[in-house]
């Protein structure tokens, strides 16, 4: 039976549990870290000696977890680019911008379990030579902000953070740097621009990839918050225990945020790769299925940048057999495994782990209007492509909503759409051109008709 597979949020909803460092302590919290500062050196297979801190990185490596922004890019892989020693300071920024539609899932960590997250920052911290580093939090957090910063100042005190932290001779602190409520911060490019009082343009890479020229021009490792969070659980319960949960390719757990036309819409931590979108949907220890008796129409996987699942839709994957050989099989849209690599094989991706559900009862062309304005809205208006082809696809979609459409404006959305994705500096581009591409490629017949200024009668 699919159920949630609860390890970062383990305590967040227990009764009783709370935000305080005493509380966090007593349920285990920091005891990783004392741990962790206590390592000595060791040698590995070849014998060259590993620090403490080298032994972190390649664990962390070897577990095999990826980021959980919205990439799925490999935390160790990513921390491997920076050089020990380095001649330049290093910085770490966690990502708390959580600004892709449908996600709402980090915010859960940060208003609940925020010395979790701590714990897992100042262990990449330790582990990467780091001295200062921030959380760069979405402005319209204000809440979570004071949460982050009462915790901060019971870390300092308890000597978590500070000179000479623990007596490990480590060095460190954190400081949270609130945004003013803009997408394109979630872009680690743009994040750190912001974080230097400048406009958040993202920068062209390369040469500006964060491990090489990050925050002040520095090397930077730029993480998101669940998956600084899975740091301090892999060095707790060790690699070996951390890859039996989910899948050879995606270990650990994954953080859904699921929202739409299902019964129990809420925020879920299941096995990464163990559960179907189906059961993610219709079982009851998740959605419950769709609300009213309606049928399925469409799902989002990933946040709204994802491209649209048509309901009905069947895919050919490759994989594996026994014998290692290739064989085909045929996935149907709700018999795909939530992970990174099947979604993508089948042509959009688990993104920010938000997934939205579309019945019948929504015009799919009012959806996708609604998005297109939003990214329309959010363009940092940097790159031309993507500051006049969302407003134009925007404009295009207000009009066929309205009664307005013409017979030439489903094919013009697809047109203009083309020529943003592959042509911007950031993948905003891509963000705003997929969910066109996909919702008109999949619903051409609503698209024409909306096109040819019919309004369509939907039934609620």
């Amino acid at each position: 039976m699919p159920k949630e597979h609860r390890i970062i949020l383990k305590h967040a909803d227990a009764p009783g549990y709370s935000t305080d460092l005493e509380c966090y302590e007593r349920h285990g919290g920091y005891q990783t870290l004392r741990t962790a500062l206590k390592r000595k050196a060791k040698k590995d297979a070849e014998g060259n000696a590993l620090t403490p801190q080298a032994q972190v990185r390649e664990e962390v490596k070897a577990s095999g977890l990826r980021g959980r922004g919205g990439a799925g890019f490999p935390c160790g892989v990513k921390w491997s680019f920076i050089r020990h020693p380095n001649p330049k300071p290093v910085y770490l920024i966690c990502n708390a911008d959580e600004s892709e539609p449908g996600t709402f899932k980090d915010r859960q960590i940060i208003y609940k379990d925020p010395h979790q997250l701590l714990e897992g920052m100042i262990l990449a911290c330790w582990a990467n030579h780091v001295h200062l580093a921030y959380i760069y939090i979405r402005g319209e957090f204000t809440e979570g902000a004071k949460i982050l910063n009462r915790a901060l100042a019971e870390a300092r005190e308890a000597g978590y953070l500070g000179k000479d932290m623990l007596g490990s001779g480590h060095d460190l602190d954190i400081w949270v740097h609130r945004g003013a409520g803009a997408y394109i911060c979630g872009e680690e490019t743009g994040l750190i621009e912001s974080l230097e009082g400048k406009r958040a343009y993202p920068r062209i890479k390369p040469p500006y990839f964060p491990a090489a020229l990050g925050l002040y021009m520095c090397p930077t490792i730029v993480n998101n918050v669940e998956t600084l969070c899975n740091v301090r659980h892999i060095l707790e319960m060790g690699v070996d225990a951390f890859k039996k949960i989910g899948t050879p390719k995606a270990t650990g757990t994954r953080l859904v945020s699921l929202s739409g036309d299902v019964q129990r819409p809420g925020y879920y931590e299941i096995e990464a790769g163990k559960v179907t979108l189906g059961e993610l949907i219709h079982h009851k220890n998740f959605g419950g299925g769709l609300r009213g008796g309606r049928q399925l129409q469409a799902i989002i996987p990933g946040g709204s940048s994802a491209k649209v699942f048509k309901a009905g839709e069947v895919f050919t994957i490759k994989e594996k057999d026994a014998g290692g050989n290739d064989v085909e099989k045929e996935l149907g849209v709700l018999d795909i495994p939530y992970d990174f690599d099947t979604l993508m094989t089948c042509g959009s991706m688990s993104g920010s782990g938000a997934v939205i559900v579309m019945d019948d009862s929504r015009d799919i062309v009012e959806c996708l209007a609604n998005i297109a304005e939003f990214y329309a809205h959010e363009s940092c208006g940097q790159c031309t492509p993507c500051r006049e082809g969302a407003l134009w696809m925007s404009k295009a979609l207000h009009r066929m909503t309205h009664g307005e459409g013409r017979p030439e404006d489903a094919d013009q959305l697809l047109h203009i759409a083309q020529n943003i994705q592959g042509r911007t500096i950031c993948a905003f581009g891509e963000a705003c051109a997929w969910p066109v591409l996909s919702f008109v490629g999949k619903f051409k017949k609503e698209f024409k008709a909306k096109a040819k200024g019919k309004k369509e009668a939907v039934t609620v």
